[in-house]
């Protein structure tokens, strides 16, 4: 061999190990957020450095993120005219992130230059492609802006919004992948102490999304943790099941009988972010089912992991939530260990999510509230058949309302239960919602007065910020954003309805109210969005919605507010209402008796949902006119219209032009109601059971009460 030929192997041997060692350079393109603005030690906190540190050795990452820059070339800091985009094309990354689009949500940017954002992205990635053909480009959804911005209400809402979309675009369009900024910080406010930057720990967030999206691995085949053994699928509807694997795994599922016979299989693959989601058609009521469900690397032959699901019923799903009232406990209720006792049922299925720290007068400890602020909130738990020990720790109203429909309808049910006592309407509303629907609860929750002032106040002990609500009309101390809470509006909907991963339902019963029967305006219109906003989670426009009407108590705003929950089931579509005002406790907020309450739930879904033929609920008021002098009311669902206690009908009330309410005598006559007050020359209004604590007794055949009502006379 000639020495040239040597030496000419030699360099190539050299220089392709060389090559072989390089490291692959990750270029993270950006703004404020990418350099690490407001981080103590960016260059060891920012995400590109927490991002190198996941990746290792094997990789260079490097930092090119400028604050203020805008992606819109034509804005007030084109991210193309800075020294860092120079740097980015000189160092031309093997792999390019880029999060732009923040900055470009200030009035001087989007509403001026928007129509360029996806030409200018575009270029931006044609520029950086350039000086490598063959990059990989990951773009971001942009972080979250929080509400505390004070541009928020202004148009950077809505700004970011429509940017977000046009990122999506971009990415569609380019074919570039597509990561998620946005949903890694967006349920953990307190990560951006500025409202836009995230601290060290959101950046080591928007650190680990990058390392997935790079690497692929999401840590293998994940489930919500709502899948078990036990478990209950909704019958006789398409099913979407979903969960997690690494990007581009195959997942399949198979749904097996007792003899090991395939019923039903599907298959997905993982998208980029290790997202999956199967469709399975309608099932027939079933039980002793086995769900497999395992995913198998891209190009592999054998599935790498295998996730087997034991004793899966097929039947009616139901949800019930909302505080104290719902989670009430079988072995608190009057009856409920005598019931609990006899309560063994296989085709009765449980799942009941409870708090690690309830919400008592009490201040929580500092690593309660740090979980709490990181949203471990509940206890993991699993699908279990209903037996004495389960059910006696189960809530009372919940098992009352399944176990009536395992025997009206003879097929298994499952209870998903997630109540909270004390709890909020707002606090089980999604952030998006209220930050476009109702902006103004979010405003510094603590001091804010849309917010019953018992839940600011209990609240605050728990987090050991003192034994009241804080003053309406002092400044809040700096920092109390940090704070989280179950009271604190989104806080139960992140904690306790997001990881349910929107498995599939029939319907939800609601037990809920007194925490915000302060102010019966707010909860009507928080009432809507939180129906509107749970089916729109599920794609269920119609899901059924069953709500107990707020019993009685020697409170002076619950008349007005029970009226109030009447109206809205007029309003809202397949929302249904049952009355307690007969069985509530003047004294206690929960009364005892919770056999009544589920049982008139079940009643209800058994008629509106399942279509049994019976009375759905007690009397609804209709009309109230003048007839031969005296007042007539006329009702739905008035069958067998009667007293409870056969005595003469009471609490009905008239009132004239003044507005002042005068005692009506009522006469009961053929299933309506004529009322005669000589107080009143022209009867305007009349109104029933408006006392807190009401001795009202009207009721139908079927012994179900009439509402608190008001109505105008016509």
């Amino acid at each position: 061999m000639s020495r040239t030929l040597f030496t000419t192997l030699l360099f190539a041997y050299m220089f392709g190990g060389l090559m072989a060692q390089r490291p692959i350079k990750v270029a993270c393109v950006g703004n404020s957020i990418t350099y690490g603005y407001g981080i103590d030690n960016r260059e060891r906190d920012s995400y590109p450095a927490q991002l190198q540190r996941l990746l290792g050795e094997g990789y260079e990452v490097g930092n090119f993120g400028k604050s203020g820059a805008t992606l819109l070339r034509r804005a007030f800091r084109p991210y193309f005219d800075q020294k860092e985009f120079q740097d980015a094309m000189h160092f031309a990354g093997d792999i390019v992130v880029i999060h732009l689009g923040i900055n470009d949500t200030d009035p001087r940017a989007w509403p001026n230059y928007g129509d360029e954002f996806i030409p200018d992205y575009l270029a931006l990635i044609d520029s950086l492609r350039s000086v490598n053909p063959k990059a990989r480009f990951l773009i971001a959804r942009m972080t979250p802006i929080a509400d505390r911005h004070p541009r928020f209400l202004s148009g950077t809402k809505q700004w970011h919004g429509e940017i977000q979309q046009a990122i999506e675009t971009v990415a569609r369009v380019s074919g570039a992948e597509l990561i998620d900024f946005h949903e890694a910080l967006y349920p953990y406010p307190w990560m951006l102490p500025d409202a836009i930057h995230p601290n060290a720990e959101g950046a080591g967030r928007l650190a680990q999304e990058v390392y997935q999206g790079i690497t692929g691995d999401y840590g293998g085949l994940q489930l919500p943790s709502i899948f078990s053994d036990h478990m209950v699928l909704q019958r006789r509807q398409p099913l979407s099941l979903e969960g997690t694997a690494n990007a581009a795994d195959l997942v399949r599922l198979t749904l097996a009988d007792a003899k090991g016979e395939t019923i039903t299989s599907a298959e997905a693959v993982t998208d980029n972010r290790g997202r999956w989601k199967l469709s399975i058609p309608a099932l027939r009521t079933a039980e002793g089912l086995t769900l497999t469900i395992c995913s198998t690397p891209k190009g592999g032959k054998k599935p790498i992991r295998q996730l087997t699901f034991h004793d899966v019923a097929v039947g009616e799903v139901w949800l019930c939530s909302g505080q104290s009232n719902m989670a009430f406990r079988m072995n608190e209720e009057r009856k409920g260990r005598a019931d609990a006792a006899h309560a063994t049922d296989p085709g009765l299925r449980l799942f009941d999510m409870k708090e690690r720290w309830a919400t008592d007068n009490v201040t929580w400890t500092e690593s309660a509230i740090d979980s709490v602020r990181h949203l471990h909130y509940y206890y993991p738990a699993s699908w279990q058949q209903a037996d004495p020990e389960s059910v006696s720790r189960f809530s009372a109203v919940a098992y009352h309302f399944g176990r009536v429909l395992r025997d009206s309808l003879k097929c298994p049910v499952g209870l998903i239960c997630n109540a909270i006592g004390g709890s909020t309407t707002e606090s089980w509303i999604d952030r998006n919602t209220l930050e476009t629907q109702f902006p103004a609860i979010l405003h510094d929750w603590l001091h804010n007065d849309f917010i019953q002032d018992w839940c600011r106040g209990r609240a605050c002990k728990n987090l050991g910020l003192g034994d009241k609500a804080p003053s309406l009309y002092f400044t809040p101390p700096t920092g109390d954003f940090r704070q989280r809470h179950p009271y604190e509006p989104c806080y139960l909907y992140e904690a306790g309805i997001k990881p349910l991963q929107h498995y599939p339902l029939r319907g939800v019963i609601w037990y809920q109210g007194e925490s915000n029967a302060h102010n019966l305006d707010t909860h009507a219109r928080l009432f809507r969005l939180l129906v509107r906003a749970w089916r729109h989670d599920w794609k269920q426009p119609r899901m059924p919605f069953h709500f107990v009407q707020l019993s009685s108590l020697n409170r002076p705003s619950w008349p007005a507010f029970r009226d109030s929950q009447r109206r809205l089931t007029a309003e809202l579509p397949d929302v249904g209402m049952v009355v307690t005002t007969d069985v509530g406790d003047s004294l206690n907020v929960h009364p005892s008796d919770k056999r009544t309450v589920g049982e008139r739930l079940a009643r209800q879904a058994l008629v509106q949902d399942y279509d049994f033929n019976l009375l759905p609920g007690g009397p609804e008021v209709v009309s109230a006119t003048v007839h031969n002098g005296k007042i007539s009311l006329r009702f739905r669902y008035a069958e067998g219209l009667r007293t409870l206690d056969a005595q003469v009908a009471r609490t009905f009330e008239v009132a004239g032009p003044d507005g002042i309410f005068h005692p009506a005598e009522a006469a009961i006559e053929q299933n309506h109601i004529l009322l005669s007050c000589p107080a009143v020359v022209e009867p305007q209004r009349v109104r029933y059971a408006w006392q807190p604590f009401t001795r009202a007794n009207v009721c139908n055949i079927d012994g179900l009460p009439l509402s608190t009502f008001v109505i105008d006379i016509r």
